[in-house]
């Protein structure tokens, strides 16, 4: 049971550690302050995304978990981890790579598309339900990154007791929101998003290699303990 929340926990931490809905939310707050937004309604608009963020979230980690769970039952196959920490491994390498583009401030890859649709949502979010909105359609755009992460995490849950499975998602949850809680709360706070954006631009790097870093650590380590001690086992090993 530790060992299965703990590989949760970290597989969330690496989710947090992605920037996609951070930048939108400080594009958010950057518009609405711009525009002279009362302090209560830029509140209102950027709880509202929190809150986006957190329900597609927890409904694409649910919607993992039933899925799998209905085609594996409450035991997944080797094979399927094998594919979930070859996910990790690919994914890490890439986000190594290229996840943010070479250039000045902290543009991430993404379709220029979808990163000019998602700029203009945020020009025009005026209501609250625009916001909420907006924060579903941003971890959408990211989930390409947090697939992996997302998928490690549900074959974790369907082998938990139906009470820890709850538990488990929102493990997730919360661990996963904490970089867009805690620039959230800057913003509530007070604080000048030019230093957000500082250091967001500042440690681009850091959280790039540590993204990445994460995710090879953690497909070894599902590895290790689903896969190759799986078939040990079955061979008669240790």
């Amino acid at each position: 049971m530790i060992s299965s929340l703990a590989i949760i926990a970290f597989a969330a931490l690496i989710h947090a550690s992605f920037q996609l809905s951070v930048s939108v939310l400080t594009l958010l707050s950057g518009h609405a302050i711009g525009s002279k937004t009362a302090h209560t309604k830029l509140l209102r608009l950027t709880c509202s995304f929190l809150c986006g963020v957190a329900v597609m979230t927890a409904l694409l980690l649910s919607f993992a978990a039933f899925t799998l769970q209905h085609l594996f039952g409450t035991m997944a196959p080797p094979m399927v981890w094998a594919v979930a920490c070859g996910l990790l491994l690919g994914l890490g390498i890439a986000v190594w790579a290229f996840y943010y583009r070479r250039e000045t401030g902290t543009s991430l890859w993404l379709p220029r598309g979808m990163a000019r649709y998602l700029s203009d949502r945020t020009k025009a979010t005026k209501a609250s339900a625009e916001a909420f909105n907006l924060g579903l359609g941003s971890v959408l755009a990211e989930i390409l990154f947090i697939l992996a992460p997302v998928a490690v995490s549900a074959l974790v849950l369907i082998q938990l007791p139906t009470t820890w499975q709850f538990a488990g998602i929102g493990l997730y949850l919360a661990i996963s929101l904490l970089s867009l809680i805690i620039v959230w709360a800057l913003i509530g706070s007070g604080h000048k998003l030019s230093q957000i954006q500082k250091w967001r631009e500042d440690n681009k790097r850091f959280l790039q290699f540590a993204a990445g870093s994460g995710l090879i650590v953690l497909g070894f380590y599902v590895y290790v303990e689903h896969v190759a001690a799986v078939s040990a086992l079955a061979h008669g090993g240790i």
